[in-house]
């Protein structure tokens, strides 16, 4: 009989999460899905899963707290061993720029959005033996297009991903045999902080496939790179392209921009 992997999806009761917990449920994994305040989501979604015939387990932390990602961890290894996955979805995603930088809040999203997934990532290698080599155990990193189609906005969150991306390979080097890690890279998917539903519509086009990404593919991504054992050190952008369409601005801004242009005379 096959062994029954698990997965840890931080940030996993919305959104993308939620998303990641279906794929993954629904290929007969345990998941174990992470929330910080949305407790009911969480339960719901797991209950939702479970009337599926799924395993899933909602798991409460605050991953700026090193205390409880410890223990979020001891608890997952004691109810299901050591995780066979482990996808650090959840971001911290604040505005600020470089020439008005808030210091705290530049650390609460380096916090959530480098150091926590850095921690569990050790939390995890630390549960197996130094030396077994075992690539169906692996590491996913979200990360978003903006890695590889810089531009200014969101100055601190953006430090954080570009940093969690280059952690892709140096921890595929640091952690191997014992874990692969990968990183997935989407576009724009859900509408966010001020965007209105017009900004999305036109901004989430702004791709080489002109269409809006479906989020369920970056999910569906996600449990590819955790099932292919031959995938390490790499990043995969799931953006329709986005990341080869340079902009100068955030493309929220560039879009509200166009949308307020009056239009041209004839």
């Amino acid at each position: 009989m096959s062994e029954v992997k698990s997965v840890l999806v931080t940030g996993g009761s919305q959104r993308l999460g939620a998303l990641i917990c279906r794929a993954f449920a629904q290929a007969g994994w345990t998941v174990w899905c992470h929330y910080q305040h949305s407790a009911t989501a969480a339960l719901a979604l797991c209950q939702e899963l479970r009337d599926q015939g799924a395993q899933a387990q909602p798991v409460q932390a605050d991953l700026a707290d090193d205390a409880q990602r410890q223990q979020m961890m001891a608890q997952i290894h004691a109810h299901t061993g050591p995780l066979h996955c482990l996808v650090n979805n959840a971001s911290s995603f604040e505005p600020d720029s470089a020439d008005a930088l808030d210091p705290q809040a530049t650390r609460r999203q380096l916090e959530v959005n480098l150091l926590a997934p850095m921690a569990l990532s050790s939390l995890m290698a630390q549960s197996l033996a130094p030396l077994a080599a075992s690539a169906t155990r692996s590491i996913v990193h979200v990360l978003d297009q903006k890695v590889l189609n810089l531009n200014p906005d969101y100055f601190s969150y953006t430090l954080s991903k570009l940093a969690l991306e280059r952690a892709v390979a140096l921890q595929a080097q640091a952690l191997a045999p014992r874990l692969r890690v990968c990183g997935v890279a989407p576009g724009l998917m859900f509408l966010s902080g001020p965007q209105t539903q017009a900004n999305f519509d036109a901004a989430s086009r702004v791709n080489l496939m002109r269409q809006s990404i479906d989020p369920a593919q970056v999910a569906a991504t996600c449990l590819f790179m955790a099932e292919n054992p031959c995938i390490t050190g790499m990043t995969l952008a799931v953006d329709n392209g986005q990341h080869l369409v340079p902009l100068p601005r955030d493309v929220m801004f560039v879009v509200d921009d166009l949308l307020k242009a009056p239009p041209h005379a004839p």
